[in-house]
C-alpha cells in the first residue's frame, strides 16, 4: 500500500523525520510512503497536491496541527476529521452568508474517504483567517457549527475526491478557538502526540483497514 503523507510544515512531522531518518526536504520518496510539505493554506496546498499529487498511490494521509471549537477535548489529543468544509466559500448577503452550494457553483464540503476507528471522528472547517475574535467565532460557529479549524485540509479532501484517492485527515489540538491567547497553546505537546501516531500508521500493516 502506497500512501502519501501530506503536511503544511516540516515542523509538524519533525519526529517522523527522525524516527525515518528522512533528509529535511519538502518531498520524499520512500519504498512504503512518500511526504509532501505543501506549505501553510489552501493555495500552496492545492499548488503542491498539483505537482505530485497521482493514482500510483492508495491512501492520502493529511496530517497536522489544529484549533478546537470543542472545549471537551483536551489539548494535545487527535482527532478524524471524517468532514471538512471550504468556510469563506461563498458570498455575503448583507447580515447573511451564502455558500457556493447555494449560490449553485460547487460544493463546500468534502467528506473522508477512508475508514478510522480509533480517533474520534469531527465537523472541521478549512480557512484563510483562523479565528481569534469573539463576534467572528459565535458567527461561525452558528453557521457551521464546526468543531475543529485548520487552514489546508478542506484543499486536500477535494484534490483526492477529484482523483478517487482515498483520504484521511487527522489533527492534533493545539489550542482552543478563543480569542487569540498563544501563551494557553500546547503546539509541543500536540506536535508529539501526532508524531507517535503517524510513525505507529507508518509501521502498521494498514491494508486490511475498512474503507467508507
Amino acid at each position: 500500500m502506497k500512501l502519501l503523507v501530506v503536511a503544511a510544515t516540516q515542523k509538524e512531522l519533525t519526529k517522523v523525520y527522525e524516527h525515518f531518518n528522512l533528509p529535511t526536504e519538502d518531498f520524499i520518496e520512500t519504498s512504503n510512503f512518500d511526504i509532501l510539505i505543501t506549505g501553510v493554506g489552501m493555495t500552496a496546498t492545492a499548488f503542491s497536491l498539483g505537482q505530485q499529487l497521482d493514482k500510483k498511490y492508495d491512501l492520502v494521509l493529511n496530517v497536522g496541527i489544529a484549533g478546537s471549537f470543542d472545549k471537551n477535548t483536551p489539548l494535545g489529543d487527535l482527532v478524524n476529521v471524517f468532514q471538512d468544509t471550504f468556510a469563506e466559500l461563498g458570498a455575503e448577503d448583507h447580515d447573511g452568508f451564502l455558500t457556493i452550494d447555494e449560490l449553485g457553483f460547487g460544493k463546500s464540503s468534502y467528506s473522508s474517504s477512508y475508514n478510522l476507528s480509533d480517533l474520534p471522528k469531527v465537523n472541521g472547517i478549512t480557512v484563510n483567517k483562523v479565528h481569534g475574535n469573539s463576534d467572528s467565532i459565535e458567527v461561525i460557529v452558528k453557521r457551521f457549527a464546526p468543531q475543529v479549524e485548520s487552514m489546508e485540509g478542506a484543499a486536500v479532501l477535494y484534490a483526492c475526491e477529484k482523483l478517487n484517492i482515498p483520504c484521511l485527515q487527522v489533527r492534533s489540538i493545539s489550542n482552543y478557538v478563543t480569542p487569540r491567547a498563544k501563551e494557553t497553546w500546547k503546539i509541543g505537546l500536540a506536535i508529539k502526540n501526532l508524531n507517535e501516531w503517524v510513525i505507529d500508521f507508518l509501521t502498521t500493516d494498514n491494508l486490511n483497514r475498512p474503507r467508507l
